[in-house]
């Protein structure tokens, strides 16, 4: 059977990255207000697209944002049923003239596919799209039922998904979920991915005084806020790079060595070679590894204060701003790390200024599933069978709220079968996603799909 969808595949390759580039060319961006058309226009491809297949149910679903596209196809007695979920919207293309071709003009050179949302996440969910086609349209059927659920939003924190996912449970309600919106650890590496991190976040202000101060008049008499906040945020760790806000580390689960050793062996991002840097800095006791992948960290994002023009102004700022995010681990609750860095922050503030803390929206729990799960192992099988190499083992340092919100409402578990590579260029200009992994990715998808239908 499966030999009939993989040459379909073939067959229509050329009809169908075109197909693809028809839907990179909607500029579906949803942190942008002008382009609420083209979100909308995007999330009606993709369910014309579905009907076109031969799902016998779906929705262009409306909620307080941009629309949902939700469709189902359940014909198969006494199969298990996956949810696939992905999104359609994409991250603005500024700053332009830092792209080689045009952003929504999508141009194939040197092995890649150039556009924004090649990658992240429509080149993705195309993928998925086109291997459904090509079980209808061989077989006239799916090996499984499957339930899918493509949002507008989840660039802009997926607001609007999770009110929709609770207020439809039953709908949405699966034996499993499969989501392709992440990648493999470099090209041609079949990367079973099974953990994420959590999120959360806050901004911290220093006000001083009322007004910018002249610092030969002031300066000696008034607490500087930039000073003030420098000193703030250097309480936050030390030199070990551990994190010295009390009870941060509560809850944090304690790394087996048989994790450390699949960490440790899976091939990785050379960061001083690629970063130019003289070496990486991680906490004291783990490899960089090991602290990307599964320790919890603390960021600062952002900062802000005084004169940032040409030259010199001499002046005492009023204020200082520093943005401030952590990447959590199983364990740990981001509201409960929000308040505890608040505390933290305004008990340290030093004299002559005041603290005031806003605390990020979006949060996140981290997110693990046991690497040696049964629909793991065939994400592997598929996976090696596709690109005819083993697969490794990781944990992303990166977040995926959808899959905590998943996780939380449905106690399924989360497979995340991406097709990216690191040098996709994500978020930034000439994002690009390899041909290579189009074709592969695929046949990955058929072989998956195929051995959770055959191996029940």
């Amino acid at each position: 059977m499966t030999e009939s969808v993989l040459g379909y595949l073939q067959d229509n390759r050329e009809r169908l990255l075109k197909r693809l580039e028809e839907f990179l060319a909607i500029p579906s961006i949803s942190t942008d207000k002008t382009n609420l058309d083209d979100v909308r226009k995007a999330g009606q491809f993709v369910a014309d697209y579905l009907i076109e297949i031969g799902f016998n149910k779906v929705e262009l679903k409306e909620t307080a944002g941009h629309p949902l596209v939700y469709a189902e196809w359940l014909e198969v007695k006494d199969a298990p049923t996956a949810l696939f979920y992905g999104h359609y919207d994409v991250q603005p293309a500024d700053p332009l003239e830092l792209w080689d071709s045009e952003p929504f003009a999508p141009e194939i050179r040197d092995g890649k596919i150039f556009a924004r949302g090649a990658s992240d996440d429509k080149g993705q969910v195309f993928m998925q799209l086109a291997v459904f086609e090509a079980f209808m349209k061989t077989t006239g059927s799916l090996p499984l039922n499957i339930k899918v659920c493509i949002e507008g939003e989840e660039e802009t924190g997926s607001e609007n998904l999770y009110p929709h996912l609770k207020e439809n449970k039953q709908m949405f309600d699966a034996d499993f979920a499969m989501i392709s919106d992440s990648g493999m650890v470099e090209k041609g590496q079949p990367t079973i991915l099974y953990g994420l991190k959590g999120f959360t976040g806050l901004e911290v202000t220093v006000q001083g005084p009322n007004r910018d101060l002249h610092s030969g008049l002031y300066g000696g008499a008034v607490k500087n806020p930039a000073m003030a906040l420098s000193h703030l945020l250097a309480s936050l760790k030390d030199e070990d790079e551990y994190v010295t806000v009390p009870g941060f580390y509560h809850g944090v689960e304690e790394l087996s060595a048989h994790e450390r050793q699949l960490m440790n062996e899976a091939p990785g991002e050379d960061y001083p070679s690629s970063l130019g840097i003289p070496e990486t800095t991680p906490e004291k006791g783990f490899t960089a590894k090991e602290h990307t992948m599964a320790r919890p960290t603390l960021e600062i994002n952002g900062l802000y204060s005084g004169y940032q023009g040409p030259g010199t102004k001499t002046i005492i700022p009023s204020t200082a701003t520093a943005k401030i995010t952590c990447r959590l681990v199983p364990g740990q609750d981001p509201e409960e790390v929000q308040e505890l860095l608040t505390n933290h922050l305004l008990n340290a503030c030093p004299k002559g200024v005041t603290v005031s803390v806003q605390k990020e929206a979006l949060s996140a729990k981290a997110y693990k599933v046991d690497p040696n799960h049964p629909l793991l192992k065939k994400a592997a099988e598929s996976y090696s069978s596709a690109f005819e190499k083993e697969a490794v083992f990781v944990r992303l340092g990166g977040s995926i709220p959808v899959v905590e919100s998943i996780d939380e409402l449905f106690g399924m578990p989360v497979i995340l079968l991406g097709f990216g590579t690191p040098e996709d260029n994500l978020h930034s200009p000439n994002e690009s996603f390899p041909l290579y992994h189009f074709d592969k990715g695929m046949e990955v998808l058929v072989h998956y799909w195929q051995n959770v239908a055959d191996k029940r």
